[in-house]
């Protein structure tokens, strides 16, 4: 428990033993002149003055006081120590500084003993240190546990959340065999490489305050979230997210992160508790893997074009068909995100079958070409297909246009072109081609039955007539008699 320095003859053994610089200037002198008298004056012995042994007391260099009895300091020590083994249970504790023990015999007479006062002037500098296993990262210490199987655990407790215990057994296991190759791996087989740490991690023996030592559950949350107490806030009046985030020095979608549910827009109730700690692991866990699989090789795409087919028209030559290849993936994840994936080895066991399609060009004027061009001149969506007023809303309403014109939405020949009850004036175009457009509620028709019309070009004049509340065109398309929505046709 202590450091003692044994009794010593005479000051010559004292000072040749290297003890020389641990006392100060006072007492040196004291002992030297001590030696003098005990080496030349013999008349003092003849008088009958008595030697005793004094102990000078040193905590680490520092002088403390002399002790006629150096069992007065062991046993403050002593109960010092015992104080604190019922608070720090399981511990090894032991002083925390050099105690000293300078011996001098000195003649009765010369003698400046005082115990009380050495006693009072280091019971208030001892400090009480335990054994501990200090979790090293980068060369810095940054947590203490009771022992270095708690910190071997900690370590693994880490790496565990992300690979299973199973897997690391397996990977030290195959560390520590002799065997140079792997097996191959079998279809979506998965084996790990490596698990190491983004930094420099290692465990050292060390003392520190007892009160330093935390727990292994404690370490582990220490150095995956970089803190023991994450800061909470709670909502005050007045407080905006943007005010928060500033205060704790965050940006929006840090505090949002920290806060799953949370929104730009969400409405904060007052005394509502939010996380305001950006947490920043002292550890990463590298995870090297290796993956098998056998996957899909997606098959190329070409189109051939045809003059002399109706353009919208197309017809497949050669069914394209997906090939088949064994590849052996690495992936390097951390912190469970994958960072990097790279094909280590590749074999191809099906080649792809190219999907060959033949498109039309030729353009005929009564023959639509498939796709729809807005009907309007601007303007919005005022109503979708769906539902409305009870009963289904078979098409969509554009109002407000910079211009009134409509448009024939492709090419086609105008089936019908007048006035239908609820829907007012109305147009119908047949694309022959399987689809079908009808525009109503028009104020006026520039167009008649039976006439061919190209994409683009102007049918009439919206309006509101009909069932209508106001100026709009109501626009429906159907492709082989179904109704579609022609939201998913049309481009603007």
């Amino acid at each position: 428990m202590f450091q003692w320095v044994k009794n010593l003859s005479s000051t010559a053994e004292y000072t040749a033993k290297g003890f020389k610089n641990r006392i100060n200037k006072t007492v040196a002198a004291g002992i030297a002149a001590a030696a003098l008298t005990l080496a030349g004056s013999g008349s003092a012995l003849a008088n009958d003055d008595k030697l005793m042994t004094v102990y000078y007391v040193y905590l680490d260099d520092q002088y403390i006081g002399t002790v006629s009895d150096k069992g007065v300091i062991e046993d403050l020590v002593d109960s010092k120590i015992k104080e604190l083994e019922g608070s720090y249970k399981g511990l090894n504790l032991s002083l925390g500084s050099d105690l000293s023990f300078i011996p001098e015999q000195v003649f009765e007479s010369n003698s400046e003993v005082n115990d009380s006062e050495a006693v009072n002037g280091i019971k208030d500098d001892i400090e009480v240190h335990a054994e501990a296993a200090a979790l090293v990262i980068d060369g810095k210490e940054v947590a203490y546990v009771e022992n270095a199987e708690q910190a071997k655990a900690v370590l693994t407790k880490i790496k565990a959340s992300y690979v299973s215990e199973k897997e690391l057994d397996a990977l030290e296991k195959r560390k520590e065999s002799s065997a140079e190759s792997l097996p191959q791996l079998k279809e979506n087989e998965t084996r790990i490489v490596d698990v190491q740490f983004s930094e420099n991690v290692s465990v050292s023996h060390t003392k520190v305050k007892p009160d330093q030592i935390i727990s292994a559950e404690d370490a582990v949350k220490l150095l995956q979230k970089g803190t023991l107490e994450e800061k909470k806030y709670q909502v005050k009046e007045g407080d905006a997210l943007t005010s928060i985030a500033s205060a704790y020095n965050l940006k929006m979608n840090q505090l949002m992160e920290l806060n799953k549910g949370l929104k730009e827009d969400s409405v904060l109730k007052i005394g509502q508790e939010l996380n305001v700690t950006v947490l920043k692991p002292y550890v990463k866990v590298i995870v090297n893997k290796e993956v098998f699989k056998k996957e899909e090789i997606a098959y190329e795409k070409e189109v051939i074009e045809d003059s002399s087919m109706p353009k919208g028209d197309t017809k497949v030559k050669q069914e394209g068909k997906n090939g088949v290849r064994a590849a052996t993936y690495l992936i390097t994840e951390e912190n469970g995100q994958t960072v990097k994936k790279v094909v280590s080895e590749e074999k191809v066991l099906e080649e792809p079958v190219k999907h060959i399609a033949i498109k039309g060009t030729k353009v005929i004027p009564s023959r639509g070409e498939g796709s729809f061009a807005y009907p309007a001149v601007g303007g919005y969506i005022s109503s979708k297909v769906g539902y409305r007023w009870g009963k289904m809303h078979k098409g969509i309403d554009i109002a407000r246009p910079s211009d009134r014109t409509i448009k024939a939405a492709d090419n086609g020949v105008i089936v019908s072109a007048g006035w239908d009850g609820g829907y007012g004036n109305k147009i119908v175009i047949d694309h022959k081609n399987g689809f079908r457009t009808v525009y109503a509620h028009l104020d006026s028709i520039s167009v008649s039955a039976g006439q061919t019309v190209s994409k683009g070009s102007k049918i009439g004049v919206m309006g509101s007539t009909g069932d209508s509340t106001g100026v709009h065109l109501h626009f429906e398309l159907y492709k082989n008699g179904k109704m579609q929505d022609p939201l998913k046709y049309i481009s603007k």
